[in-house]
């Protein structure tokens, strides 16, 4: 893939989960690094493409609307969200602009990914070789995020339902997937009980 296609890939944030497991608070509103967990995966985001940044949210009203006021990215309600993942997915590559050849894909509750990961992965794609998905891995080799989806799969997409998220479409064509080694295991580190929330944080450093 070219410097230029790059530099203006999409990349869908997906921020549409009730944080069922967090007892009444929002995981994707825990501060991190200063700001929102939301806000702060928005910013990484930005610093990473030129192109369009979609952000598939709950319906509105909703506190998340607001922690991403200021920010260039597009705010895509997932009318049916309670669904599960796949509503998100639906919901946000068919926002994406007509002729986009791949976009990327991250989950809003991984704290610990950083711009440079994100570019690592961006850095591996090939559209002109016979991969259709590139994406994150920890350093043990365990599949995670950000994955980059060729359009060729975004009608398989376009079907899915339930809350398996792409799991089905990378099955597949997991003969066509790319593993991108990230450092230590935050291709996968996501945190979901007030209880992980509170080891993470006794863990990090001062």
């Amino acid at each position: 893939m070219t410097e230029q296609a790059l530099s203006d890939l999409p990349i869908i944030l997906l921020a549409a989960g009730q944080s069922r497991r967090m007892r009444g608070a929002d995981k994707l509103l825990e501060d991190v690094d200063g700001m929102p967990l939301l806000r702060r995966q928005a910013n990484m985001a930005c610093m990473v493409t030129c192109g369009p940044i979609l952000v598939a949210l709950p319906p509105p009203p909703h506190p998340r609307y607001q922690c991403l006021d200021g920010l260039g990215v597009n705010r895509v309600a997932v009318r049916d969200a309670a669904e599960g993942m796949n509503a998100s997915l639906r919901t946000a590559f068919a926002a994406l602009p007509e002729k986009t050849d791949a976009a990327m894909l991250v989950l809003a509750d991984l704290p610990e990914l950083t711009p440079d990961d994100l570019n690592t992965v961006l850095q591996a794609v090939d559209l002109n070789s016979d991969n259709l998905i590139w994406r994150g891995a920890t350093e043990d080799g365990k599949p995670g995020h950000p994955i980059v989806f060729s359009a060729k799969l975004f009608p398989e997409i376009a079907t899915l339902t339930g809350d398996d998220g792409a799991r089905a479409v990378v099955s597949e064509f997991e003969d066509q997937v790319e593993l991108v080694t990230l450092p230590g295991s935050r291709a996968r580190m996501d945190l979901d009980t007030p209880e992980e929330w509170a080891k993470w944080r006794s863990a990090a450093p001062v």
